[in-house]
């Protein structure tokens, strides 16, 4: 009997391999010891290619991922109209999904057709906290897979995730749209586009909201810029709130609370308007309202800011690192808060509300 053995370098296997791999190495000792000395057939196993890291000296070829929530169709392309002006300048691919393993993995792939080797990867979420575990172990960047993570609209245990293949350097942007100046802007407009008039006018914005405590709290703080900016256009009463829409026990509460604050309004202004602090549509505002009179406006799309505002968000990243992209010269990044609102003109003719509910 010749007695062969080999030395390997084993490498870092994915969670979901490692399993199969004991389970075969056990079948084969065991057949080895039934038939000893008998020729045994191949076993081959396939995975997922390995992560390597773009080399040192490599020219970097930038370009952007875009995460997005995902909707409908109308919701989906009002992201893809977003995003579809900056393609003329850098690659661009788009991660519909709550940080959705297939989905961010299919668009690096896409960049990486393209040549990319630096990533900048800009989350349009409301709170920078969204999916931001799950994002983070998913590009590599941390080791420790989250509790819990959405793949699709599905719950699974984090151990049931592995990182991404892609050679690209990875440049996460940590900041969600919420509190930005394009965010206080655009809901300015919406404001002012919606044809009434600011002193005789009440004000709710209105977000999704978080489940822990601390971060719907962020999210509160991270919504009076607005709220200030509406003030300062003279806009009889502004509020903001959460609905805490995923989270049955919080949502109760915050439901009443909302409908006090729009038919407290209601009773003290001529108009009420709510503005939903959310990337794009209505939410489901309209149902937890149905009853009182308001005035609703579109959310963050479309409108050309959000391009503004992704473009900026990928250009600091890559001068970050003392890359200047296609997105234009590094620059300081502009501070303070939103700019003057444009006040509403008086005379104009007050167009009919996209969404109006009657009292009952």
């Amino acid at each position: 009997m010749i007695l062969i053995i080999i030395i390997a370098k084993v490498e870092p296997m994915p969670n979901r391999l490692r399993a199969s791999f004991g389970a075969l190495g056990l079948i084969w000792m065991l057949s080895g010891c039934a038939s000893a000395g008998g020729a045994q057939p191949a076993v081959e196993l396939t995975s997922r290619p390995e992560r390597t890291e773009a080399a040192p000296d490599s020219e970097p070829r930038p370009g952007i991922l875009v995460m997005a929530h995902g909707g409908g169709a109308e919701w989906n392309g009002r992201v893809e109209d977003a995003v579809r002006p900056l393609r003329d300048r850098i690659p661009v691919s788009l991660a519909l999904g709550m940080a959705n393993p297939e989905t961010m993995q299919a668009a690096l792939d896409a960049l990486a057709d393209e040549g990319v080797n630096t990533v900048a990867v800009v989350r349009l979420f409301v709170s920078g906290a969204s999916f931001l575990h799950s994002t983070e172990y998913l590009l590599g960047l941390r080791p420790d897979p989250p509790e819990r993570a959405m793949v699709g609209h599905r719950m699974v245990s984090g151990t049931e995730l592995d990182p991404l293949a892609t050679g690209s350097r990875i440049l996460l942007e940590m900041e969600g749209l919420g509190g930005s100046g394009e965010a206080a802007r655009i809901l300015v407009d919406r404001a002012a586009t919606a044809g009434v008039t600011p002193a005789e006018s009440g004000v709710l914005l209105l977000a999704h909201g978080m489940g822990d405590e601390g971060e719907d709290r962020r999210v509160i703080r991270s919504m009076e810029d607005a709220a200030l900016a509406l003030r300062d256009g003279g806009y009889a009463e502004v509020h903001v709130g959460t609905l805490r829409e995923d989270w049955a026990s919080a949502r109760e509460e915050a439901e009443e609370r909302m409908k006090a604050l729009v038919a407290g309004m209601g009773e003290r202004h001529r108009h009420v308007l709510v503005i939903p602090y959310r990337v794009s549509g209505f939410g489901p505002y309209a149902d937890v309202l149905e009853g009182l009179e308001y005035v609703a406006t579109e959310g963050f799309l479309p409108h050309p800011l959000i391009t503004d505002w992704i473009a900026a968000k990928a250009a600091a990243r890559f001068c970050a690192t003392g890359l200047v992209s296609a997105l234009g010269p590094c620059t300081p990044a502009a501070g303070g808060r939103a700019p003057s609102p444009v006040r509403a003109r008086p005379g104009n003719p007050e167009p009919a509300p996209r969404q109006l509910s009657t009292r009952r």
